[in-house]
């Protein structure tokens, strides 16, 4: 198997509608997973505090995750497979960005092979696995 080049979009705010449009956008057969559902209520809800993250079956990539982080923000990615060509690979992941960017209105997004979703901004500025970063986090 090869390795997957993910690809995250961060979102300042834990939206229920956001989570929603990018579940009806890039996930497959979400609607009867319940973990999905019990997770965005704890997190919307007010019941989580910590950082979760819900990996789920991509309609057209390898992976799709929701990444809820310590300081309320929402991690949307998307992983795509990264054989042999990276550069190609790349812009995509570049491509893929932006258009999570636009659609979401996300500040910031990052990609990376075999990177994990970041748990807080911190770990978002984090640079050792990180290959492709556009825009930036306001404080």
């Amino acid at each position: 198997m090869p390795p997957c080049l993910d690809v995250y979009v961060w979102l300042p705010e834990c939206s229920s509608e956001v989570q929603g449009r990018c579940i009806e956008s890039y996930v497959k057969a979400a609607d009867d997973d319940e973990r999905l559902h019990t997770l965005i209520r704890a997190h919307t809800q007010g019941g989580a505090d910590d950082v979760s993250t819900l990996y789920l079956k991509a309609r057209d990539h390898y992976q799709a995750s929701i990444t809820f982080t310590r300081d309320g923000a929402t991690v949307l990615g998307l992983s795509v497979d990264a054989p042999d060509d990276l550069p190609q690979t790349l812009r995509l992941a570049e491509q893929l960005m932006e258009q999570l960017r636009q659609q979401f209105a996300a500040p910031a997004g990052c990609a990376g092979v075999e990177l994990p979703p970041a748990g807080d901004r911190s770990e978002w500025h984090e640079e050792a696995w990180v290959l492709l970063r556009t825009g930036e986090l306001t404080f």
